[in-house]
């Protein structure tokens, strides 16, 4: 069960663990404020995670390990190494802003941040249902203790009890519906469900009615993680409750990990059900986009109105995943599946940038939370009011930027379809992206043409100034030269269908 080819999958886990551990313990001996060689010790074990998650991908080989029970594919090492490195950008950004406000008394938010890192490792590597949800608890039983790591601060941690409750219940939809699809397959691998799944009634363990059952809790659970509508409740609570920096943490690196079990249960476990779950994501997705978008308008608080705006994107990710098979016909399935992944990459890509600003403003005593409090930015520093509009207007899904192409390739994935239906959602999903545009167009606008309401310096390390840089500038050039990212992502879901 256990061979060297085993081994070979689980490595970068196996270094983030040692990894976590040993800066746990390295940590009590260090007496900087800012955690100084506990900060450099994070990022050099990301980084070389990273890396090796990279050359992993590159080689394109899939190697099951573990008895089936893990997989490491290229759209699996991909997804890795950006989480990552988004998670390398979201401590950069959010250091500084965790020392102001006594979240650096000792190094939990880095090892925290490590093991969160790697319950999502576990999350994308899982090819049998508990290891799946042991990657899913690991990283949110991190997430809950980072939300209320200002422990003195009352809105994070009602935040952090929010997130505590009804996550413990979306977890409990999901292992609900694993265990019924278990009762009605006999397994709890996911090529096993599926080929039992396949053969219909007649290598089915239980009934067809339990399976259908297990698969709508599995969708449930599957859209609290996401943020989908009607299982958002959470989101724009947690977002504004907790830190900056662990706002980002929970909407940037999580979301590949949402997307990557996504397509394992979904696709790879239950695809002879899409015609079912294909119905429900429709479903999400158009309320997602209603919903988010709409409530978005009216808010008049930065974080709570990029916690709508994360709905929303995820609404219109998931219109990618609805296209994969068209009435029976499983042809569409790579471009689909492909352009949702361009999406959610694009997305969190976007959303580092959106935080860093937000991040960069806020000093201590004083948090960058209302959209009044970046009125005038561009008078204040040109720099960081330009990587904030780029980042709107990449949103908003304005050519030449990355957000119009991510946006292009899941209507294009929609329009391929021929079907009438999904052309109808691409319309939809055009005109809710119209409504979209106000919101974040609205905040350059305060940007740039409204008189500053604050006025002491913008005081930013050189690591954050250069990152902050080099994320408005991939925002830009991507959405220049988006072919090599939109072949990347295509390669590797492709790799699941050989």
């Amino acid at each position: 069960m256990i061979d060297n080819l085993s081994w070979v999958t689980a490595y970068p886990e196996i270094l983030l663990l040692v990894m976590a551990c040993v800066i746990a313990l390295l940590d009590l001996g260090v007496k900087s404020p800012l955690r100084g060689a506990t900060y450099v010790l994070t990022l050099l074990t990301l980084g070389v995670v990273a890396l090796l998650q990279g050359y992993y991908a590159s080689s394109g080989e899939t190697i099951m390990g573990w008895g089936g029970m893990v997989v490491s594919d290229p759209m699996g090492n991909w997804l890795k190494c950006f989480a990552a490195l988004a998670m390398m950008v979201t401590l950069v950004y959010g250091r500084a802003y965790a020392g102001a406000r006594d979240m650096l008394r000792g190094g939990e938010l880095f090892t925290l941040g490590l093991f969160a890192l790697l319950g999502m490792f576990v999350m994308i590597s899982g090819h049998n249902f508990l290891v799946i949800y042991l990657g899913l608890e690991l990283l949110t039983l991190s997430s809950y203790a980072l939300v209320a790591l200002r422990r003195d601060d009352v809105q994070a941690t009602e935040a952090a009890m929010k997130y505590f409750v009804l996550g413990a219940l979306a977890s409990g939809f999901l292992l609900y519906g694993m265990s019924m699809v278990y009762g009605a397959t006999g397994s709890l691998d996911l090529a096993e469900v599926m080929k039992a799944i396949a053969g219909g009634e007649a290598t089915l363990k239980g009934s067809a009615q339990v399976l259908t059952l297990g698969l709508v809790f599995l969708v449930a659970g599957l859209a609290f993680k996401l943020g989908v509508v009607p299982f958002h409740m959470w989101v724009p609570d947690v977002y504004h409750g907790a830190p900056t920096a662990v706002t980002l943490m929970i909407g940037g690196a999580p979301k590949l990990a949402a997307f990557a079990i996504v397509v394992r249960l979904l696709v790879e476990g239950l695809q002879p059900l899409a015609f079912d779950w294909q119905q429900m994501l429709a479903v999400l997705s158009v309320m997602s986009l209603l919903v988010g978008n709409f409530a978005a308008i009216a808010q008049a608080n930065l974080k709570r109105m990029l916690a709508f705006s994360t709905i929303a994107q995820m609404g219109f990710m998931l219109l990618g995943l609805l296209a994969g098979v068209v009435q029976g016909d499983a042809s569409n399935m790579a471009n689909a599946y492909g352009s949702s992944m361009f999406y959610v990459v694009t997305y969190v890509l976007t959303t580092l940038g959106t935080f860093g600003v937000i991040l960069l403003l806020s000093r201590s005593g004083f948090e960058s939370e209302n959209i009044s409090d970046l009125a005038g930015l561009n008078q204040r520093s040109p720099l960081y009011a330009g990587v904030m509009a780029v980042c709107m207007f990449s949103l908003a899904g304005v050519p030449p930027l990355v957000g119009f192409y991510a946006k292009l390739s899941v209507l294009q994935a929609l329009l391929a379809s021929s079907d009438s239906f999904y052309i109808g959602l691409a319309v939809f999903a055009v005109l809710m992206s119209l409504v979209g545009a106000f919101y974040y167009l609205r905040l350059v606008k305060v940007m740039y043409f409204d008189a500053p309401t604050q006025t002491a310096a913008i005081v930013a390390g050189a690591d954050v100034r250069s990152v902050l840089t080099i994320n408005g500038a991939l925002v830009l050039v991507l959405g220049i030269v988006p072919g090599g990212l939109m072949a990347l992502c295509a390669q590797a879901v492709s790799s699941l269908f050989v």
